[in-house]
């Protein structure tokens, strides 16, 4: 078992334990391994007292409430599903996935997920989550549209004022490549064009962008020029090409985007072409396209007065 990618605090922990525990606890089968885990949670909650949950609640980042006011929050949210096309599917995903749902399709850490004790993780990114339902939907039907609105929940530390969970609202779309990037460009087309509709009505003052990174293809290059740009110009959001943008390859695969407002100063989206329903299906030919909102800071610039309760209206 190779030791050389663990962490000091990881080395620091297993060299305390007895010579072989790690090899142990890695060859149970995974029933003995959950079994084990939650007989060692079990202990431990018994030694818990209420003074120990208070001071949890107000100290650990995982679990404090959001700061924003869920009544603003879903008045926005609401009318972000009634903007979507009819032949999206909207769905209700579970606070937890399979785990590895993010590390074996992207190139993300595990340590960046909060995993649980019975094989799986706390969902952490909803696209991820719908690009494995889009893989078994195109098994059975054409392309497919899916979106859902879920609160993340993420293990790395943001900095002591940003919250370690928040609403992302996502689209995926996954269809079979018909050759010369007119696939992957009609996806384009149809993420940014509901992401432009989106920001033109809820924040229209707060100087919103779509941004468009092309990564090393010179078929998308030539897509975006003479598809994409041409569907898209004139539009109330401008389309801004960001060339110099390297975050997001080897995450993204042809095409990535941003989704911004403050004249590009804050970062509210993000997304991309990727090869998951591709490697999900084992079917070189599927093209997925993944984009997503964070709610809350849309909720911040969208220019709309906080929701007041009506016993304070008085």
């Amino acid at each position: 078992m190779d030791r050389g990618e663990l962490t000091g605090a990881e080395r620091r922990v297993w060299a305390a334990m007895p010579a072989g525990t790690r090899d142990a606890l890695a060859g149970l089968p995974s029933a003995d391994l959950r079994t084990l885990l939650l007989t060692v949670a079990r202990d431990r909650a018994a030694t818990v007292r209420p003074a120990d949950v208070v001071r949890r609640w107000r100290e650990d980042r995982f679990v404090r409430p959001a700061h924003v006011d869920p009544r603003a929050l879903a008045q926005v949210e609401a009318r972000m599903w009634q903007l979507l096309p009819a032949d999206v599917s909207g769905v209700e995903l579970s606070p937890v996935v399979p785990m590895g749902t993010c590390s074996s399709a992207a190139p993300v850490s595990q340590n960046r997920i909060v995993t649980t004790m019975r094989a799986s993780e706390v969902l952490s990114d909803p696209t991820n989550a719908l690009a494995i339902e889009a893989a078994l939907r195109r098994r059975r039907r054409g392309e497919v549209h899916l979106a859902a609105a879920h609160r993340v929940l993420r293990a790395q530390d943001f900095g002591p004022e940003v919250s370690a969970h928040f609403r992302l609202f996502a689209l995926v779309s996954s269809a079979r490549d018909a050759g010369s990037g007119v696939t992957p460009a009609r996806l384009l087309i149809r993420h940014l064009t509901y992401w432009r509709t989106v920001l033109a009505e809820l924040a229209p003052t707060a100087a919103p962008q779509l941004h468009v990174t092309v990564l090393d293809d010179k078929v998308i290059r030539e897509r975006l020029v003479d598809t994409v740009r041409p569907a898209l110009d004139g539009g109330p959001v401008p389309l801004v090409d960001e060339p110099e943008r390297t975050r997001g390859r080897g995450y993204y695969t042809g095409c990535a985007l941003r989704i911004t407002v403050l004249g590009g100063g804050l970062e509210i989206g993000d997304g991309g072409l990727t090869d998951w329903t591709a490697r999900l299906n084992g079917d070189a030919k599927e093209r997925c396209l993944v984009s997503c909102l964070a709610t809350e800071r849309l909720v911040a610039h969208s220019g709309r007065p906080a929701v007041t309760p009506q016993r304070d209206r008085q």
